[in-house]
């Protein structure tokens, strides 16, 4: 079991340090899929001061600098705000992070993964801050992006979600998908993420139930945490006044065996991570068993009378199977979308290489 915090969205802004002024941070993106690579890079961030504002962009402005996004712009702003460490969402936020923007919004610095953004015109989107001294860099987390994740997705339609073996043609598919010169495949290696002690002590609390907190246990795959979880499983928090929501997560040959073809995307390890980035999650068992039973209760030392299953409806139809149908749906978009950014950052590593040989070549000239 893991003991996650209770953070709440839309808090005070908490004083600085010995009474000085708050230290504002602004981040943004894209959010599209939100997974455990964005919730790390929001955790980093928020570690950087003491008020952590994010900001959003909207469907118009990545379908413009990216390709289409896979959720709407209302889905993204509340998967972001459902991150324990968000202290603030701004919708709408300018693809292009200015000073202007963090002025308006009283921010020190902005920050980043150590990732290439760049414009639809192959420009880094954090170039004026960037020079100005107000950009912060944090570590992206290895082995997962929203690239990543679609590339998943549409390595199983062909067969994964056929239930036939691989056919020639799909591997043929398989192999092409993604590629672009310097392009990597999906294919030989979806999910790459090593699970560590070190990351899960980063993303929990380790607080235990107090007296008077109502227990509350849910269970389920939760794969490729989305809205209609966050929909759940804050709805469930709102059962209690004090609620201590326990989230198990089923082993991923458990998921597989009642889901069946070639779920879940996300392994138990990826998954684990994303519970524990929600707010509405104080603890999270890793591989519960499918079935509740009643020693399961006992060890959360729940109360031992029965009858208290309760079944909440989140008011949100959205899935698992219905994510990988609009990704389906869109296919040829989304590949072009992955080449296209596969292309745009090899393009712009290529243009600094050059500016920086060249640089060197006229410093050798001034001896």
């Amino acid at each position: 079991m893991i003991r996650n915090g209770h953070g709440a969205a839309g808090g005070a802004e908490p004083p600085g340090p010995e009474g000085k002024r708050a230290v504002r941070v602004w981040c943004d993106g894209c959010y599209d899929m939100v997974h455990y690579g964005h919730s790390n890079q929001l955790r980093q961030a928020r570690a950087m001061g003491d008020y952590l504002i994010v900001g959003v962009h909207t469907d118009e402005e990545i379908s413009k600098h990216k390709g289409p996004p896979v959720f709407t712009q209302e889905e993204r702003y509340k998967m972001v705000r459902a991150i324990k460490w968000v202290d603030e969402v701004v919708p709408a936020a300018p693809y292009v992070t200015t000073l202007e923007t963090l002025d308006k919004h009283s921010c020190d610095f902005c920050v980043h993964g150590n990732d290439i953004t760049l414009t639809v015109d192959g420009r880094d989107t954090y170039e004026e801050v960037k020079q100005a001294g107000r950009y912060r860099e944090c570590r992206r987390t290895q082995g997962v992006s929203t690239t990543d994740l679609v590339g998943r997705m549409l390595l199983v339609t062909k067969a994964h979600h056929s239930g036939h073996e691989i056919s020639s043609e799909y591997r043929e598919y398989a192999d092409s998908f993604g590629k672009c010169p310097g392009g990597r495949n999906p294919w030989t290696g979806v999910s790459q993420f090593l699970q560590t002690s070190q990351k899960i002590i980063q993303f929990a609390s380790g607080k235990e139930p107090q007296p008077g907190e109502t227990v509350i246990y849910v269970a389920g795959a939760f794969d490729l945490f989305h809205i209609g979880h966050v929909d759940f499983l804050e709805k469930v928090h709102g059962l209690a006044k004090r609620p201590y929501v326990i989230a198990g997560l089923h082993f991923d040959q458990e998921v597989n065996h009642y889901k069946g073809k070639n779920y879940p995307i996300m392994n138990l390890h990826e998954r684990t991570l994303s519970v524990l980035a929600c707010r509405y999650v104080s603890e999270v068992v890793i591989g519960a068993p499918y079935a509740v039973t009643a020693e399961l209760l006992d060890h959360f030392k729940e109360p031992k009378r029965r009858g208290i299953f309760c079944q909440i409806d989140s008011g949100n139809d959205l899935t698992t199977d219905l994510i990988v149908q609009r990704i389906i749906k869109n296919r040829l978009e989304y590949e072009a979308r992955n080449q296209k950014k596969e292309a745009k950052e090899l393009a712009f590593l290529e243009a600094r290489r050059r500016q920086e040989a060249q640089r060197e070549r006229e410093s050798n000239c001034d001896f």
